[in-house]
């Protein structure tokens, strides 16, 4: 039986979040996913990517093997087995086996799609694993100004909410103060196809 999930919106958004990842990871080290979901983009980070080392992970059993079938078809040197993460856990970054040493943390598309305390963690425990200097790295729809930046993303927030309360587009202004408050600097926003950001937040020294 094969366990490969697939999400659409993979194949149309790799190849523009890669082109910032490249701008903006370094060239060597680890490389910690969080939400990886199918584990697509992982294993094409990895491929196109090989001189990091792509650490995927996600708190669903469902999408850990998915995420372990692409690795298996795609056998790529650089890419790890899926860890069993929740950021709303308590210390989840020293609980899991997380690398002490990483290069950068990637999220895509999982804070609208989870409870605010989700990215509340992600931010806390992201502080706590990379170093001065390294990057987070944010892809999904926000609002901006607190106003949706198109009526397609103010439908997708309805539509969220619907479905969960605690979902939800967030405005972006109010992730950037929560990431400053526990260390992390705002390097770059991008803009990205079907009115998506990549934000860049960057360890302050010191910090």
């Amino acid at each position: 039986m094969d366990s490969r999930l697939s999400a659409p919106a993979t194949q149309r958004n790799r190849e523009p979040i890669l082109a910032v990842l490249g701008r903006v990871l370094p060239a060597r080290g680890a490389v910690l996913e969080i939400a990886s979901g199918t584990g697509e983009h992982a294993v094409f980070f990895a491929e196109q990517l090989p001189g990091l080392d792509f650490q995927p992970s996600d708190p669903d059993p469902a999408h850990r093997a998915s995420i372990a079938a692409w690795m298996a078809a795609a056998r790529v040197a650089n890419l790890r087995a899926p860890l069993d993460l929740d950021t709303t856990a308590a210390d989840w970054e020293a609980s899991a086996g997380v690398a002490s040493e990483l290069a950068a943390i990637l999220c895509i598309n999982m804070i609208h799609i989870a409870p605010w305390r989700a990215a509340q963690g992600l931010l806390r425990g992201a502080a706590g694993a990379l170093g001065r200097g390294r990057v987070l790295y944010l892809y999904g729809p926000f609002h901006r100004g607190g106003e949706p930046t198109a009526a397609s993303n103010q439908a997708f927030d309805r539509s969220l909410r619907s479905q969960n309360p605690e979902w939800g587009v967030r405005d972006l202004e109010v992730l950037v103060a929560a990431a400053d408050a526990v260390g992390f600097a705002l390097e770059e926003i991008v803009e990205m196809p079907a009115n998506n950001l990549s934000v860049i937040l960057r360890r302050r020294a010191g910090a």
